[in-house]
């Protein structure tokens, strides 16, 4: 009999095969699915995993802290279970005693199961609260600057996203949907506890079935999905999006087009604002003509673009992309100041959303229902750093930090426990990582596959893979809730991130405070049941444990709702207030401006970014880089199998170019390119193409990190060996990987073969 798996990238029948692996096939009632998901269990990751736990030779032989500059080059040496656990559990132990909790960081982002119980992260922070606490992180990679500015403006970043207004209600009522950045059906194959059913590429499709005419502002023309054949697009420099959105502001305030009413009842501080676009603030007036020295964008092309909008029930998204930047706040506040001025807010097919096509969620009509969520316990100390700010924890312990207004010290940190994602995938700047990696006494790393990250780590402890356990698959604004039963055994040694935790809490003396007395089956039975009466006051009638788990999946479709967002808040702004300080939209926050910070004011406002293209820096460094998400994997994840691979050009991530860039440099298509600025280099693979506008490269991120262990030249295509290790400002502390500049020229020496798929050399004592 058939069963279900549910993984980020979707939803996946699997029927068992005598003798041979199951198979695994999309869900049949899927529009839309993805083949990701289908080469789980591909000979090319097999033969990856990490096999029995192993210790860093130099680490074994010498102790905590011996040749930390060795790691990723050291032989491992694999030991027996138990002497692995008693090593772990007694370098804890020896971090608390002699430096205390605070001196341990708990690392873990990512994405290793989709099921709600095997959650890594989860896993992790409840385990090490068990044993008294750990630093741990704030926000993420994806919404740093967003997460921290959103709440004083509207509201947070998971209840916008899980309130946006449904396709279903854009292609009725949406007359023009403006996005900058477009909206990427690629990124949108994922979602954060797993996909039923892919609605983006249909949703688009039906909009413009409907007629719903497109405008896609941005450096790159083909983010919009089939969609795009038929869209506007409207060529912008990096970064300057911002520009191009306060000069729309200002034709539709210098031309009377902003709606006062909704104004004055939904909002606060829209005449400071005004002051600022007009230049009565700071004697810069923000016309179309100013933008587009910044921006490149025609000035005719804005003054014509602000009276459509005015003229139209009008939806503005903007890509999560844009955050991912210095000072990212401010795409995000500017579009929303933009959306309120039309007024449309809370109106059926108008208003903004903030990562349309960012993933499967965004935009849904599916019902929220209250999913299996593991309690992380109690945080047993209240040091914290925001995610991306992990090197210069590292680097600079004891040196203070701004978060949202407040100041902070980073702390010492001895040991180093992850499970669940791949730093040297997801960081910036990764020989600056390199370094910083240098500095705990030890790392231990819970992981499937021997990725850049256990290659770097002094203890390797096998976890299983999301095939190989029981678990809960349940997601924010998804379709159906999955009974997900084991697959496959666990490959060789490998065990469940819960019986790895249980076993090292046992020897650490909180065992009961982490499993509570209960075993996989025992969790997962009250974590579900835990959910039955909460759902049934929302209206949701859900089988017993038992049936559930027998039948396989849940389906919730018959309780779809079309959505528009705040439009209950719209409707009554005094009943219903939003939960910023005012209760009001905040086009001028007068919190933000009272921490006085000169990177992030009160209001939307332009600053020029560290690097783009019209920085000094652009004279040696001409190229605008974009780091975006792979259409063939999610991260990194998977980097190694078949799919993944086929999408590369001579075993390299490709690079994408303009034809005018390409020929400046002689670069011919499909040819090995070198891709470099001051902090690192990589080798990629040309792709030469009309849908990146001149002055602007495009190279994806995820590729596994593979540099020469001599010259660090990254020989796959990684490309956060460029993207700057700084924030996106002093109120967020979020990642800009998006404002990055760099050249590219010809690969003329010997093509060195690609290792990042080999595995680490192996010794014995």
């Amino acid at each position: 009999m058939a069963h279900y798996t549910l993984s980020h990238w979707g939803l996946y029948e699997v029927e068992p095969r005598t003798g041979r692996d199951p198979a695994i096939a999309p869900f049949r009632r899927d529009p839309d699915p993805n083949p990701i998901g289908l080469y789980q269990l591909d000979p090319a990751l097999k033969r990856l995993r990490v096999r029995r736990p192993a210790i860093r030779e130099s680490w074994l032989r010498d102790g905590p802290g011996a040749s930390p500059e060795r790691r990723g080059q050291d032989a491992f040496v694999e030991v027996p279970w138990d002497e692995a656990l008693d090593l772990v559990a007694g370098e804890i132990a020896r971090v608390r005693k002699h430096f205390g909790n605070s001196a341990i960081f708990g690392g873990s982002y990512g994405w290793s199961s989709a099921g709600r119980f095997h959650h890594a992260q989860s896993q992790v922070h409840r385990f090490l609260n068990a044993a008294g606490g750990y630093v741990r992180h704030v926000d993420s990679y994806s919404l740093g600057a967003a997460n921290v500015v959103l709440p004083h403006i509207v509201a947070s970043m998971d209840e916008l996203m899980a309130s946006h207004t449904s396709w279903e209600v854009m292609a009725r009522h949406t007359e023009l949907f403006v996005t900058f950045g477009g909206v990427p059906v690629k990124n949108a194959q994922m979602n954060a506890g797993g996909v039923g059913l892919h609605g983006v590429a249909l949703g688009l499709a039906s909009m413009r079935q409907a007629g719903v005419p497109f405008v896609n502002i941005g450096p790159v023309r083909d983010n919009l999905g089939k969609a795009g054949v038929d869209a506007e697009w409207i060529a912008c420099r990096p970064n300057t999006d911002t520009a191009v959105m306060l000069a729309l502001g200002f034709v539709l305030c210098s031309e009377n087009r902003v709606d006062r009413d909704f104004l004055d009842r939904c909002c606060v501080g829209y005449d400071t604002f005004a002051a600022y676009l007009t230049g009565a603030a700071d004697g810069i007036a923000k016309t179309p003509e100013w933008a587009e020295t910044i921006s490149g964008v025609p000035a005719a092309t804005i003054a014509a673009l602000a009276r459509r909008m005015a003229a139209s029930r009008t939806m503005l998204n903007v890509s999560w992309s844009m955050q991912r930047a210095s000072h990212g706040e401010q795409p995000f506040w500017a579009v929303i100041a933009l959306a309120a001025m039309l007024g449309q807010i809370g109106q059926p097919g108008g208003g903004f959303g903030v990562g349309y096509g960012a993933a499967n969620l965004v935009g849904s009509a599916h019902a929220r229902v209250k999913g299996p969520t593991l309690s992380q316990g109690r945080p047993g100390i209240p040091d914290f750093i925001p995610v991306a700010r992990i090197a210069d924890m590292l680097l600079g312990p004891g040196e203070p930090f701004t978060y949202n207004g407040q100041t902070f010290a980073y702390p010492d940190i001895r040991l180093i426990y992850w499970a669940g994602g791949n730093p040297f995938h997801h960081h910036q700047d990764l020989n600056r990582l390199r370094r910083a990696w240098q500095k705990p006494e030890t790392i231990v790393v819970n992981e499937q596959y021997w990725t850049a990250t256990a290659k770097r780590a002094d203890i390797i402890l096998p976890a299983t893979t999301t095939l190989e356990r029981d678990d809960i698959g349940s997601a924010t604004l998804e379709a159906f809730l999955v009974a997900m039963k084991r697959v496959v055994p666990p490959a060789h040694e490998a065990r469940d991130d819960y019986d790895i935790f249980a076993a090292l809490a046992d020897r650490l003396g909180c065992a009961e405070t982490f499993t509570e007395n209960l075993d996989t089956m025992g969790w997962l039975r009250r974590l579900y049941d835990e959910g039955l009466a909460v759902n049934h006051e929302r209206g949701f009638a859900l089988p017993d444990f038992d049936s559930f788990w027998r039948e396989g999946l849940v389906d919730l479709t018959a309780h779809d709702r079309p959505a528009t967002m705040l439009a209950d808040f719209v409707a009554d702004p005094a009943r219903r207030p939003l939960r910023t300080p005012s209760g009001r939209i905040e086009i001028f926050s007068e919190k933000i401006a009272g921490f006085g910070l000169s990177d992030c004011p009160g209001h939307a406002v332009w600053r020029e970014p560290s690097e783009w293209l019209g920085a000094d820096k652009a004279k040696c460094f001409p190229l605008h880089l974009l780091t975006d998400q792979p259409a063939r994997r999610l991260h990194s994840q998977l980097d190694a199998s078949p799919h993944s691979r086929a999408g590369k050009v001579a075993e390299r991530e490709p690079v994408y170019l303009n034809p005018a860039d390409a020929a400046a440099r002689g670069i011919a298509d499909g040819q090995i390119v070198e891709v470099f600025n001051d902090r690192g280099r990589c080798l990629a693979g040309a792709i030469i193409s009309d849908d990146i506008m001149p002055g602007v490269a495009r190279l994806s991120t995820g590729a596994w990190y593979d540099p020469d262990p001599a010259t660090d030249l990254d020989r796959h295509g990684n490309p956060n060996v460029l993207t700057r290790d700084a924030p996106a400002s002093s109120l967020s502390q979020g990642c800009s990987a998006q404002s990055c500049l760099v050249e590219i020229a010809p690969w003329t020496g010997d093509v060195p073969p690609v290792t990042a798929f080999d595995l680490p050399e192996f010794t014995t004592r």
